[in-house]
């Protein structure tokens, strides 16, 4: 009897320490922050450079009212409890507002709610705009090896809601951090405005819908600004890279350089994306002319609607001509 008696104490004693280590484990940070060794803080430097150039996104590039042009950087990093924005999740009020009209202060609040109440966020970065499609801007930011992962949006200007930006990106790796990495971009649109083109006029979306990436065939209508159909994929409209600053860097400024377009195309080797001639319909066919009892002709035309470029398909012909019986005669 005094032996089962000890047996059962011990695996009460077992059962109860197994209870008290799971319900540890649930009380956890889930997401890969929660694995991360590394020393406390880490800086970086972040470098965004803008490819934006007539030569890789040839249809409709914005040349005037306003030109290709990148808004402002605005960033935070923080750890997996708090989410700037997702892909196929619906953008917050803020990243609305900047995705539409490059307003950052309800994002800012938002930020900022998020690290009083739940501290998610360990830092908030920004860095200046770039006046063209090509270009460079840089800051630096922190992370903690609570908060390490990093997420920003860009605005791509003009546009009805379109960004380039990243998601919950992760700069620790188990017991240190990144040395450098560097990511493409690609256009984002914020599920907030139905434009299909560059200078589309506001038209809000209702009810709205989610982030989706932009692709060479997605939206799939020839009036988007994007809508390369014999591309498989989109060129990278953008490029970030994130260099780990070491000890004696830190306080430094960030290499900061706004290099023209036609230094960044040399530096980037932009691959030219072929534009095919756009044409309108045929128009009604016009009167017929000739003499009467005779076989006269009639003509209908069209007009181009996008230019070819970059040894895309010419244009074909504006007008054709056929035969038809003159009406009206006597």
């Amino acid at each position: 009897m005094e032996n089962l008696m000890v047996v059962y104490c011990s695996c009460k004693v077992i059962w109860t320490l197994l209870v008290t280590i799971l319900g540890y484990a649930s009380t956890l940070p889930v997401g890969d922050d929660s694995i991360c060794t590394a020393e406390e803080l880490a800086k970086y430097s972040i470098i965004f450079t803008g490819k934006w150039s007539q030569t890789a996104f040839p249809k409709q590039y914005p040349l005037y009212r306003p030109p290709a042009q990148w808004s402002s950087m605005l960033g935070v990093t923080h750890s997996s409890d708090y989410s700037m924005w997702k892909k196929n999740e619906y953008a917050s009020n803020g990243v609305r507002d900047f995705a539409e009209k490059g307003e950052a202060w309800v994002l800012m609040k938002e930020i900022e709610e998020a690290g009083e109440k739940i501290q998610s966020v360990h830092g908030i970065f920004s860095a200046p705009a770039i006046s063209s499609g090509t270009g460079q801007t840089s800051t630096e930011l922190e992370v903690h090896s609570r908060h390490p992962l990093v997420s920003f949006v860009v605005r791509i200007v003009p546009s009805p809601d379109w960004f380039v930006g990243i998601d919950s990106l992760n700069l620790c790796e188990g017991d240190h951090w990144m040395e450098e990495v560097s990511i493409d971009l690609f256009p984002y649109d914020a599920g907030t405005d139905s434009g299909f083109t560059f200078s589309s006029p506001n038209f809000a979306t209702i009810p709205q819908d989610t982030v989706t990436e932009i692709t060479c065939s997605s939206p799939s209508h020839p009036a988007n600004s994007f809508y390369y159909p014999k591309l498989k994929i989109l060129p990278p409209i953008a490029q970030v890279t994130m260099v780990k600053l070491k000890k004696n860097q830190l306080g430094l400024p960030a290499p900061y350089l706004n290099l023209p377009a036609k230094s960044n195309e040399v530096i980037d080797s932009v691959s030219e994306t072929p534009l095919d001639c756009e044409v309108s319909q045929w128009s009604s066919w016009g009167l017929c002319r000739g003499i009467c009892r005779k076989t006269g002709t009639k003509i209908r035309t069209r007009f181009v609607l996008l230019q070819p470029a970059n040894n895309g398909m010419p244009c074909p012909n504006l007008d054709e001509e056929t035969g038809c019986e003159p009406e009206n005669c006597v």
